[in-house]
């Protein structure tokens, strides 16, 4: 059956789409999403609009709703995450405000239902079942692998960190009030789980079990970079109302006002948002490049340090250096959860090291006595501290 597309900027279908057929697999067979490449699993996850177009017409610019009629996917989509999966979650230590966060929408506003310590699974059903709250689920690629692979080559084709939340709303309520996010394509909520506290990010929206209704509102900050709750009578009427079922997906610019819950006389709704790019505006590029290399370095260096010369007389033959990060040495159960004492890794190499690197960045091969270095001893040392940490395979 061919998928519809509809472009919620403008309330018209684009459709329908011819589309190719896709064999129903068994249950654990292979993903309906092409996890071949990055650009494979980007280019599956919103087909059948093109990669092109999608930036070229939505990205940072109007809200894009993809529904499809399509069972494979949306069985593959009820498995990356279910409500039954948080009894054996909890089994594994989950904490309140960490791992879990529990809320809901009253009279317009969220009330957080969150208690102390760890949690535990009777009672957080409790909440669902009588409070009718909404369970926020952080991070769940920690536990869930084929999101974590789904991440993984997003990660890869974004060249940025991706991370997710889970939201489980029971029939007839809301877990949260309208607002806008600081994020592209922001599901309800966070890439962190402190109440309220949002990162710059492009985030995906995958219905998962059951429906949600949304209502999405034109922004009054175009691209946002705070988190705002806002009135509901402030905000007039919906710009775009829909309902999103398993294999639905939704992306919305950052600063989109939205509300969104689960209707009466259904099943509960879950869904993910798988969020990138965040701190990635040419604000931040700024920020970080500037204020992050200068701080970083300071630490590493004494003379930066020391008090400046009297009336800014600064030493103009100091050394410029070439920094690089990476996180190959990040761990699977504290990806993306924001933990403080977690520090860059990375290498410094003198200024007169950047056209070797720069080979070894475009190349898929080179050999070592071919690198753009004064001296055998610059070229092995160069190599060698790649090499050990894991940036560089050697032959």
């Amino acid at each position: 059956m061919p998928k519809k597309v509809k472009p919620a900027g403008d309330g018209k279908e684009e459709g329908p789409v011819p589309c190719k057929q896709v064999k129903v697999e068994a249950a654990g067979g292979p993903s309906p999403l092409n996890l071949d490449s990055p650009s494979g699993l980007f280019e599956s996850l919103i087909s059948p609009i093109k990669t092109e177009t999608f930036f070229k017409e939505f990205w940072e610019q109007k809200p894009l709703l993809i529904q499809r009629d399509d069972p494979v996917l949306a069985t593959y989509y009820r498995s990356l995450f279910r409500l039954s999966d948080l009894k054996s979650l909890c089994s594994r230590g989950m904490y309140y405000g960490r791992d879990v966060n529990v809320c809901r929408c009253v009279n317009g506003k969220k009330k957080v239902l969150n208690k102390d310590g760890k949690v535990h699974f009777l009672q957080l059903r409790k909440d669902f079942d009588q409070k009718r709250a909404t369970i926020q689920f952080h991070q769940p690629q920690r536990f869930k692998d084929e999101l974590w692979r789904i991440q993984e080559k997003l990660e890869c084709y974004f060249g940025s960190l991706v991370g997710s939340n889970v939201y489980i709303t029971p029939a007839g309520s809301q877990g949260l009030p309208p607002h806008y996010d600081d994020v592209e394509v922001r599901g309800e909520e966070t890439a962190r789980l402190r109440e309220d506290e949002l990162l710059p990010a492009r985030v995906f929206i995958l219905q998962l079990e059951g429906e949600k209704h949304w209502r999405l509102y034109h922004p009054t900050v175009p691209l946002a970079r705070e988190y705002s709750l806002e009135a509901e009578d402030r905000i007039g009427r919906p710009a775009h109302e829909f309902t999103l079922k398993p294999g639905d997906l939704l992306y919305f610019p950052r600063g989109t006002i939205h509300q969104a819950d689960t209707p009466s006389g259904l099943a509960h709704s879950t869904h993910v948002t798988i969020s990138t790019y965040q701190n990635s505006s040419w604000g931040d590029f700024l920020l970080d490049t500037i204020s992050g290399l200068v701080f970083d370095t300071a630490k590493a260096d004494v003379e930066l340090r020391a008090g400046i010369p009297r009336q800014l007389l600064l030493d103009e033959t100091r050394e410029k250096m070439v920094y690089i990060y990476h996180s190959l040495k990040n761990r699977r159960e504290t990806h993306m959860m924001g933990n403080e004492e977690t520090e860059s890794h990375g290498l410094r190499f003198p200024l007169s090291h950047i056209d070797a690197l720069k080979q070894i960045w475009n190349s898929s091969a080179i050999s070592v006595k071919d690198l753009k270095l004064t001296t055998d001893e610059e070229k092995q040392s160069l190599v060698l501290a790649l090499w050990t940490e894991c940036l560089i395979q050697v032959v």
